[in-house]
């Protein structure tokens, strides 16, 4: 038996014991390994400044060094982040439903672990502890494989997890992480169906592409973000402002950032100086249809694979439409079903965006950026799946459990 089947029997042996645990248990694994993480505070920021420094030596984007630097703010929010998810109520053991039949069996809905996840990320080494959270505390067992540029980052971060969940009392292999970050042991974690229920990808489209390609195993999608801001004719101009360039420049590397600025035709001549001035400021590119360039003729020309790119950096695709159902058209054509957004004074109007855009999240008069799984009060978040089954948006605690029907009888055969 080699390393990755040792490793995810073990994980699985793990979750078996894990649906059992209770509440109280795992939330000490999770104190005590927020504990654990500060206290490993030193080796977690040298150990990240190596995987930095080889990330810098490959000339990787700043946005590239963003997503995987850690520093003790990260660290603090990864403790936090932990303390949230021991805070929260356990999601495992609740009656969903329950109703006897006329035979009398009685039959109730239960909400059980999914079992054992895989998660496959590239390199943002939070990802290791925010995982492993709710895993832990939704009664899963995780496998983590992450990308080789963090890989130094993600084994300090799960040693100190795993410390944190031995302390506890237990099973210490219902966390862990796959050290061989090849692509063929990758491709071997998505067809290990014996062993685990369901692989979860984050990442950019190339890592979600692959998953779809080669994965045996039932998988969620999450992570791909072209997301859309649309400033409505009849907007408050200082929020739709405030809002579209927020919405781009406040972490540019995350998949809730917006991607796109649409613009109705009616605003544009008011809308676009203004905002340009704000983009500029903040170091933005701005890449424009001809309709805009006819206002700013400095800009960029986008072209058609600007509407279907996330860029992950600080560069903004903007158009000028005709009016919301232009806006609705575009957004549906090449968005990604993550998060999308409309500035408008208009109820009728919004309402109309938000029925008839196909995506997870859909904001009226705020940013793209709130789809989070801490913004939404989940604690942290396993990933944005922006699929419809068998769940969508920010995924919490709730998203990472099933169901079971649990039946009392007595002797009753058919």
């Amino acid at each position: 038996m080699d390393a990755l089947i040792t490793q995810a029997a073990k994980a699985r042996r793990a979750a078996i014991a894990l649906s059992a645990v209770s509440r109280e248990a795992k939330n000490t694994a999770l104190l005590n390994s927020a504990r654990e993480l500060d206290l490993a505070r030193e080796d977690i920021i040298s150990e990240n400044a190596i995987d930095i420094a080889a990330a810098r030596e490959k000339g990787v984007s700043q946005a590239f060094i963003e997503r995987l630097t850690l520093n003790d703010a990260r660290i603090d929010s990864m403790i936090e982040g932990l303390k949230s998810v021991a805070r929260l109520d356990d999601p495992v053991g609740l009656t969903l439903d329950s109703f006897t039949r006329p035979n009398g069996l009685a039959i109730r809905k239960v909400s059980t672990p999914l079992g054992v996840i895989a998660i496959i990320f590239e390199s943002r080494p939070n990802v290791t502890i925010d995982a492993a959270a709710l895993c832990l505390k939704s009664g899963n067992a995780v496998i983590l494989r992450g990308g080789s540029d963090a890989i130094r980052s993600n084994a300090v971060l799960m040693n100190a997890m795993r410390r944190g969940v031995e302390r506890a009392g237990l099973p210490v292999d219902c966390v862990s992480l796959v050290e061989d970050t090849s692509r063929e042991t990758a491709q071997r974690l998505m067809r290990l169906n014996e062993y685990i229920d369901v692989l979860i990808p984050r990442g950019g489209k190339s890592l979600i592409n692959t998953v779809i390609k080669n994965a045996t195993v039932p998988t969620i999608q999450t992570g791909d973000g072209v997301c859309h801001v649309y400033v409505d004719g009849e907007c408050d101009l200082e929020m739709a402002l405030t809002i579209a360039v927020s919405a781009k420049i406040s972490r540019p590397s995350v998949c809730n950032s917006a991607e796109t600025l649409l613009i109705d035709q009616k605003i544009a001549a008011r809308f676009i100086p203004a905002c340009f001035e704000r983009l500029k400021l903040a170091g933005v590119e701005i890449r424009g249809c001809e309709k805009v360039r006819e206002y700013a003729p400095y800009v960029l020309s986008a072209t058609d694979e600007d509407w279907a790119m996330e860029y992950n950096d600080l560069i903004y695709s903007v158009k000028i439409v005709d009016g919301v159902n232009a806006a609705i058209e575009h957004i549906n054509t090449y968005g990604t079903r993550h998060s999308e957004a409309i500035i408008t004074r208009s109820e009728q109007v919004a309402r109309k965006f938000q029925n008839m855009v196909d995506a997870a999240a859909i904001y009226w008069n705020a940013s793209t950026r709130f789809t989070d799984g801490g913004e939404f009060g989940f604690g942290a978040e396993i990933g944005i799946s922006n699929q419809k089954l068998h769940a969508r948006g920010p995924m919490g605690l709730k998203e990472l459990t099933t169901y079971k029907y649990v039946i009392d009888g007595a002797g009753q055969v058919r």
